[in-house]
């Protein structure tokens, strides 16, 4: 006996309800909560601890596991930036995690902890075709700092895509 397997549903081009955030330059993190501990923590490609760290995630996530523990059960992923992680472009005076999630970690979240930032909401609402374009113009032309871009959440399929700044020649503007 065969299975029916319909063609499935493709997704109309627009409109794409959307959370575009800053793209920062750190370095990939995550900690693993479970069983109401914090039980691992990771950079993009490896298992971290604070022996064999990656720019002091491990040992901050160790310093602060009390009050990390309000994230509950999961996999917490962010960026882990500031002054020592890449070039700093945001020229933070220490080293801070920012949270992806900023649907469940807005601001109005009594429950985030406070050792913990989000990443920053550039824009949210329906995408227009012209919309990360001029984000990325807005940032580019910001001269407080430098900015690497931006990622675009799609809400209706739970996906990223990342969109950075390219200078004139071809390569990330540094």
């Amino acid at each position: 006996m065969i299975e029916f397997k319909p063609w499935p549903s493709i997704p109309r081009e627009s409109p794409f309800n959307v959370t575009i955030t800053e793209k920062i330059d750190g370095t990939n993190a995550c900690i693993i909560v479970q069983d109401g501990d914090v039980v691992g923590v990771q950079s993009r490609k490896r298992f971290i601890t604070p022996q064999d760290d990656n720019y002091g995630f491990a040992g901050w996530v160790s310093e602060n596991k009390d009050e990390l523990l309000k994230l509950g059960e999961g996999y917490h992923y962010g960026e882990w930036a500031g002054l020592g992680i890449q070039k700093n472009p945001l020229r933070l005076e220490h080293k801070e995690f920012f949270l992806f999630d900023t649907l469940r970690w807005n601001v109005d979240n009594p429950n985030r902890p406070k050792c913990c930032s989000v990443v920053p909401i550039l824009f949210q609402g329906i995408l227009e075709e012209d919309t990360v374009e001029n984000l990325l113009r807005d940032l580019k032309e910001d001269e407080t700092a430098i900015h690497e871009g931006v990622v675009v959440y799609y809400h209706a399929f739970r996906q990223r895509t990342k969109h950075t700044i390219i200078s004139p020649n071809g390569k990330w503007r540094k």
